[in-house]
């Protein structure tokens, strides 16, 4: 497949880069990859890539919590006997509300085209922020959230439905089916964000001449079509592709590949702004390295807008972010250039060490362990000691008057015009509701067939409940009221009492279901899936009942479900037992 010059335009087009499949397209590393394809994209349209840039100005978010009032209660082990003791001697304490504040008049600008690292001890609001810039932050009764919030100079209550179509949010929370391989999971998300290039974004891409409009187009379309397999090599899931994710009961994937599952996750879609929550977790240096290296490359090449919070970043992965922003206790201590972050708090009297890292530096300020980096000749008394210190200190700062500028500066025209033309025609979901009901059905299939230990024991105790029912009802008179309302008990019973055993089973999914319908994957479609998993025994045991028991032991007469005046049909006691066990039967009485 032809591919342009980026050099020269005018050349005949050359093979640079092959688009059979994910490993040709890749072949060349990550970095090769998005040039090859974003040169010819912007080509292809005539001018930039589309772009979004994030501004938010005076952000708080504060929560009421119940807590209760201290008490005598001592710290002991947990024992049967000091649990109900705890508990009884907790009945008699106070409970009184308290306001905490998790951000504190947060403001600043994520530009398109750079890569922000956040900092932050735990519980110093970084998720908050996140969830908040990419409309995730859960709306609750006993939450309060002031501020504004725009992109591409338009408010976030204007975007809010369609936001997770066009700013993804990696969660820190790894939720996954646990029988489904690495590349199914990843399919499957592929598959609900339209698993392809879309012909209304194809329609822009008449910038160029025709030739370099067609290789813009097969570019874009092989790198959509294979990005599923590009997205295993840019996160190193090559060896694990086909291993299942996994859980804390079933063996699957390593926690840093499951990590690296629920980042893939989120890389699929026309996304133009990445907010990502603590990826490194269960990743060794190496392997952070390259997955920031290669979100570096999609931020340059791209242009998007991507934000990522780390713990404890080494220097090397430190040095490839742009800007970095520092919080602590909800405040903003510094939200500027990586570059000038050193020179900024060695002006407030701190100087990190030659063999310290800069980031291990920056988050032990604010904290009790600052002093070790405070300098002899500064006053005292004008070095801070608080977060609420330091954001004074910031707002007066240089630095936070350019972010002020950029913050209240007028929006650039491209950005405007990028949000009409690629950001407003964007849909609340890319799978219409049937597609989206064929893959839900199609996955649960799947899920169904793998679950052998439950196949094998709901087939071996059916066949014995079929042929206990089948002695016990052995020529039993059909006149006698009491004998077929046992039978009518017995098989209610049997089908409810079948389902207590996936109860577990259906809460570990209502996790994953909540989340991905948080995270505007999926639609209410996957209530189908839940249905397709209630009905699953039934129909076990319905196949199970018809064909493989036979039919022919004591047959009587019965009138199940017919007309008076119908014929008398031949049935045995299995046959009855299994007409009242079917789904139809047993979705009415449930029904």
């Amino acid at each position: 497949m032809g591919a342009i010059n980026p050099a020269d335009s005018s050349t005949p087009m050359r093979a640079t880069i092959e688009y059979d499949n994910g490993k040709t397209l890749m072949a060349q590393g990550p970095q090769a990859l998005h040039d090859h394809v974003a040169s010819r994209m912007e080509k292809a349209l005539g001018r930039a890539l589309p772009q979004m840039e994030v501004r938010f100005k005076d952000v708080s978010i504060s929560a009421d919590i119940v807590v209760k009032d201290e008490t005598d209660i001592k710290v002991e082990l947990p024992t049967l006997t000091n649990e109900l003791m705890k508990s009884v001697r907790g009945l008699g304490a106070k409970k009184h509300t308290v306001r905490k504040q998790i951000l504190r008049n947060v403001s600043g600008v994520f530009k398109p085209g750079t890569i922000t690292l956040v900092l932050g001890q735990p519980g110093s609001g970084k998720s908050s922020l996140m969830k908040l810039l990419s409309g995730r932050f859960p709306e609750q009764k006993n939450v309060t959230v002031e501020g504004e919030v725009t992109y591409n100079g338009a408010p976030a209550n204007e975007l809010l439905r369609r936001l997770p179509q066009f700013v993804s949010y990696v969660t820190q929370r790894d939720k996954h089916y646990p029988s489904l391989t690495v590349k199914e999971t990843l399919e499957f998300a592929h598959a609900c964000c339209g698993g392809g290039f879309s012909e209304r974004d194809a329609q822009h891409f008449a910038g160029g001449t025709p030739e370099e409009n067609k290789a813009a187009l097969d570019a874009a379309r092989a790198m959509f079509k294979h990005y599923p397999d590009i997205v295993i090599q840019q996160l190193g899931l090559d060896n694990c592709q086909n291993t299942i994710v996994g859980d804390a009961m079933t063996r699957g994937v390593s926690g840093g590949e499951r990590k690296r599952v629920t980042t893939g996750e989120m890389e699929f879609g026309n996304k133009y702004v990445m907010m990502m929550d603590e990826i490194s977790t269960g990743l060794d240096s190496a392997a952070t390295f390259d997955i920031i290296t290669t979100q570096r490359s999609i931020a340059k090449k791209f242009r998007k807008t991507i934000v990522i919070s780390l713990l404890q970043p080494s220097p090397e992965v430190f040095e490839l972010f742009d800007d970095v922003v520092i919080l602590n206790e909800g405040h903003v201590m510094y939200h500027g250039p990586r570059a000038e972050a050193l020179g900024y708090f060695e002006s407030l009297g701190f100087k990190c060490p030659p063999r310290r890292d800069v980031a291990d530096f920056l988050l032990d300020l604010g904290t009790d362990k600052q002093a070790q980096y405070e300098v002899s000749s500064t006053p005292s008394s004008s070095i801070p000691r608080t977060a609420s210190q330091y954001a004074d200190l910031f707002t007066r700062s240089r630095i936070y008057g350019r972010m002020m500028e950029d913050l209240h500066g007028p929006v650039h025209p491209n950005l405007i015009e990028d949000k009409t033309k690629h950001i407003d025609p964007i849909p609340e979901f890319h799978q219409n509701f049937w597609d989206s009901t064929i893959g839900v059905v199609q996955r649960q299939i799947t899920l169904t067939m793998r679950d052998t230990a439950f196949l094998i024991g709901r087939s071996v105790m059916v066949i014995l409940m079929g042929l206990l029912y089948s002695s016990v009802f052995y020529q039993f008179d059909e006149t006698n009221a009491q004998l077929v309302m046992g039978i009518i008990f017995n098989a209610v019973m049997f089908v409810s009492l079948g389902q207590q055993a996936q109860i577990p089973t259906f809460m570990a999914a209502r996790e994953v279901i909540v989340l991905r319908n948080f995270l505007a994957i999926l639609r209410c479609v996957v209530i189908m899936s839940k249905v397709a998993a209630l009905s699953r025994p039934v129909l076990i045991s319905s196949i199970i009942m018809t064909y493989l028991l036979p039919n022919s032991i004591s047959p009587v007469v019965t009138r199940l479900r017919s007309p008076p005046d119908t014929p008398r049909v031949m049935a045995s006691p299995t046959m009855v037992f299994w007409q009242l066990s079917s789904p139809s039967c047993w979705m009415t009485m449930s029904g």
